[in-house]
């Protein structure tokens, strides 16, 4: 009787991890010991409340950054408007400041100019915005030269009321101009007039910050829904009346945040008052800006300039709020 073939106890046994230990090499006892853990090769997991806080730890030094430069200048100023500060000497007056800027006949002269002259200036920036972003959306090819009537928000204010002053006064490039046109006689004193120094300030406002709303209408064009408009073409509705009744509405709510903020950032208009009219003639081109500059830094009155920037920005948040609310509020009725 033959004895049966048991190679295969004696074989070596199969390694199924060419990378592992060579087990056949290991004593039957030793096999627990020589097995490797991998236990501790899976990735450590973060406590709940570490993923949590994480996104926020990222964010934490911007926020600091952010705080630093707006909310501590805002408490400062708050603070000091409730004083009467002449350099180093410190008065307390409570809210004498704020009494006496709510009878100051140039306070409010300087809150009318800002709302006259960003009034102005906000529509024809809205208007041209929405007309070139109408045509640059439809022809191609104004499409191709966008980049074009991005090119004055590239310029620094300063640069762009020197040069406005060179054009409409100290050059007299304007009046020339008019005058070959047959148009005027002789040159304007654009600086001497209260109105002619109104419209140097609007002209220069308007041809710098237009193209910050008009690469936003642009993109709210070419966000919307494109069936909406195929259909209302296959209806036979024209181009200009799909954008009056079908873009604009669609539009609505990114034309009032843009406007929202470009009002905000008019009411700060320093540069071009500074630059090309310091306030003249009488005060009439003297915004609030100009204002509590005039106030803080050449009368050297800074609780009396902090009661009105402080005053300022909550007429100016109280404002933009109210628009911004309703405008959204009747876009969704």
């Amino acid at each position: 009787m033959s004895r049966p073939d048991c190679s295969w106890a004696t074989a070596k046994p199969y390694r199924s991890d060419p990378m592992g230990p060579d087990l056949s090499q290991v004593p039957a006892q030793g096999v627990a010991q020589a097995a490797p853990d991998r236990r501790g090769t899976l990735p450590r997991r973060r406590s709940p409340l570490l993923r949590k806080a994480f996104p926020y730890l990222l964010l934490a030094p911007a926020m600091v950054y952010l705080l630093a430069i707006t909310l501590y200048p805002g408490l400062f100023a708050i603070y000091q408007s409730l004083f009467v500060v002449k350099f180093l000497t410190w008065t307390w007056t409570g809210f004498g400041n704020y009494s006496a800027i709510l009878q100051d006949r140039e306070f409010w002269a300087a809150l009318g100019n800002t709302a006259l002259i960003g009034a102005i200036s906000l529509s024809l920036q809205t208007a041209i915005a929405l007309a070139l972003a109408y045509f640059a959306y439809r022809d191609p090819l104004i499409r191709g030269w966008r980049i074009v009537f991005l090119m004055p928000m590239l310029f620094m204010p300063s640069a762009v009321a020197f040069i406005w002053k060179l054009a409409f006064n100290d050059g007299r490039v304007i009046s020339d101009l008019l005058g070959r046109l047959g148009l005027i006689e002789g040159n304007l004193d654009w600086l001497g007039s209260i109105w002619l120094a109104r419209l140097t300030l609007i002209v220069a406002d308007v041809w710098q910050w237009t193209p910050f709303l008009f690469i936003i209408f642009v993109a709210a064009l070419q966000g919307q829904d494109q069936e909406i408009e195929e259909a209302a073409r296959l209806d036979g509705a024209s181009w200009p009346a799909i954008f009056w009744n079908v873009s604009l509405p669609m539009m609505r709510p990114v034309i009032v945040v843009a406007v929202t903020l470009r009002g905000i950032d008019i009411t700060t208009m320093f540069t071009n008052v500074y630059v090309m009219t310091q306030g003249s003639p009488g005060g009439a081109t003297e915004t609030m800006s100009y204002f509590i500059y005039r106030q803080g830094f050449r009368m050297f009155n800074f609780g009396y300039a902090s009661a009105a920037s402080v005053l300022m920005l909550i007429l100016t948040v109280v404002i933009a709020q109210t628009v911004v609310k309703r405008a959204f509020h009747s876009g969704k009725q």
